[in-house]
């Protein structure tokens, strides 16, 4: 039996979301929930709001005992770019990609 959430489009690049799923990865979820609290990252509180959507799945959703979850799963991928243009000297123009990510977070409960 396992919980899910996912994240679609979310407005930060996969590699400093893969810095902080990379933190909790087959952690209980109370452990998670705590070294996420104390992550001074931007992606941190996306991933903290994630795993509480996730948590409330699998109470929920599927009837799961909350103190023997644990994060069995967790992946960033890269989701589409939004392409910017920034101005430069004598006319010309520099491209900014603005990456976005689609995460994905799986609970299961530990035997």
């Amino acid at each position: 039996m396992e919980a899910r959430a996912s994240l679609s489009y979310a407005r930060i690049a996969p590699r400093k979301v893969k810095i902080v799923i990379d933190l909790i990865r087959n952690k209980p979820v109370g452990e998670a929930l705590a070294i996420l609290k104390y992550t001074p990252k931007a992606a941190a509180e996306i991933v903290e709001k994630l795993l509480n959507s996730a948590i409330a799945n699998a109470e929920n959703n599927h009837d799961m005992d909350l103190e023997s979850l644990y994060v069995s799963e967790i992946y960033a991928n890269q989701g589409p770019t939004l392409k910017r243009i920034r101005p430069r000297a004598q006319g010309r123009a520099f491209r900014i990609r603005k990456r976005t990510s689609h995460i994905t977070l799986v609970l299961k409960e530990k035997e």
